[in-house]
């Protein structure tokens, strides 16, 4: 029979090796903690309201809408209390260009945040311009919408009987229409291209890191258990071994990512697809160059990391519990980066895309949305590369041990004796 008292002994100990083990216990209560902690992180970011304060200059084509707005912001409070400085001028649109051309300097030098012109047709559309270096501040625009909106609709129905018409024109919200603001002499108008390609590399860094990462961990451990990697030593030693797993992995990563990338790169730099103007993509073939340099050094980074948890544990369901530590560094980064569009410049952005880890997955977001300053540029791009240096040493002293390591899991702090050891 199936059911007898040796199958129950077998049931009885597995059960007891299972529910009691340390791992079990520790993913059973830390992954929902994990998962909620994660949750709640998100929407902390989604919910951050970071307000710097901003110096911005509102232009109007008349007298009436200007003294209008004016009111209706030195009604509120929070405008002096979070820092902000607003200044209104009146001018008509063909001498706008030459007003915009002659404060541009205080665009680029942060000096201005931005400038915000209203044109004489904003009373029948809500149409109106804003024009910054980060021309796609969203938490801007959610603070001065509803207030340009009432002055908006004051003016309009002032000695007015209401009509459907004007129902609808006060149910329209006011539209922000963006332009970037550069060192390049021609100012474009910002379009939803450039936001959907801040997600686009978001994601394909997250899937990729994690798709090519736990394929180069499954892979140390299946040599591991197979004794495949010893008779590799015998012609090689650890550190040749991994050095060339780990390019051979991130080589081939590179040209995949490469592949995916080339519709995008198609558009940007051919004229063979016309995309319509809100779906225009105001990036150079030097954003793709750069994201796919600062992708191989992620990928370097992490399948280093991977590798590592492979060699330190001798099957999949140890090694994933093992995992959780190199995750985070891959999935908070992810997070924040999928709430770059919402403001690129706010703090938490700004130091995600220059710390290491998050660098890689942040700046790529930040820089397809805005020009980044090049200080921080450099400073991200140095401390990836010295990242994946350190990270290269430390995995390959974990790898030299840990490959040829069976039997009982070992501790963490056992670990760390490895990396410790001289040799």
């Amino acid at each position: 029979r199936m059911f007898n008292k040796r199958m129950l002994a077998v049931l009885k100990r597995e059960l007891r090796d299972k529910l009691l083990s340390k791992t079990f216990i520790i993913m059973t209560v830390l992954i929902p903690i994990f998962l909620f902690g994660l949750l709640g992180f998100q929407t902390f970011l989604l919910s951050f309201d970071e307000d710097k304060g901003a110096v911005l200059d509102i232009v109007s084509y008349s007298d009436e809408v200007t003294e209008k707005l004016n009111e209706k912001f030195s009604e509120l409070d929070w405008i002096e209390n979070s820092g902000y400085n607003l200044s209104f001028e009146t001018m008509d649109s063909s001498r706008f260009g030459e007003y915009l051309n002659s404060r541009k300097p205080e665009i680029l030098d942060g000096s201005l945040t931005g400038m915000i012109f209203i044109p004489e047709n904003s009373l029948s559309d809500k149409n109106i311009k804003y024009y910054s270096k980060n021309p796609n501040n969203n938490t801007l625009f959610n603070k001065l919408r509803e207030t340009i909106n009432q002055a908006f609709v004051d003016i309009y129905f002032e000695d007015r009987d209401l009509s459907d018409e004007d129902i609808s024109f006060a149910r329209t919200r006011v539209n922000f229409n963006s332009f970037r603001i550069s060192d390049a002499e021609e100012i474009e108008e910002e379009g939803f291209g450039n936001e959907i390609v801040s997600f686009l590399f978001t994601f394909l860094l997250y899937f990729s890191l994690i798709m090519i990462g736990t394929m180069m961990m499954r892979s140390v451990v299946e040599e591991k258990n197979n004794r495949i990697v010893e008779i590799l030593l015998s012609s090689v030693n650890a550190k040749e071994l991994m050095t060339g797993k780990i390019l051979g992995t991130s080589i081939t990563g590179l040209i995949q990512m490469a592949i995916w990338l080339s519709p995008i790169m198609l558009v940007i730099s051919t004229s063979w697809f016309m995309l319509p103007a809100g779906l225009a993509i105001n990036l150079s073939m030097m954003h793709i160059a750069y994201f796919l340099f600062n992708y191989l050094i992620g990928l370097v980074t992490f399948t280093g990391l991977f590798a590592s948890v492979g060699a330190i544990f001798d099957n999949d369901q140890d090694a994933q519990s093992g995992l959780w530590p190199v995750m985070i560094l891959i999935m908070v980064p992810f997070f924040i980066g999928i709430t770059v569009p919402s403001n690129p410049d706010n703090t938490i952005a700004q130091i995600a895309s220059i710390v290491p880890f998050g660098s890689i997955m942040v700046m790529p977001a930040r820089m397809s949305m805005m020009d980044v300053p090049a200080w921080e540029f450099i400073l991200s791009l140095a401390l990836s590369v010295l990242t994946l240096v350190s990270i290269f040493m430390l995995a390959g002293k974990i790898y030299r041990i840990g490959i040829l390591r069976t039997g009982k899991k070992p501790k963490w702090s056992e670990v760390v004796k490895w990396v410790k050891y001289k040799y």
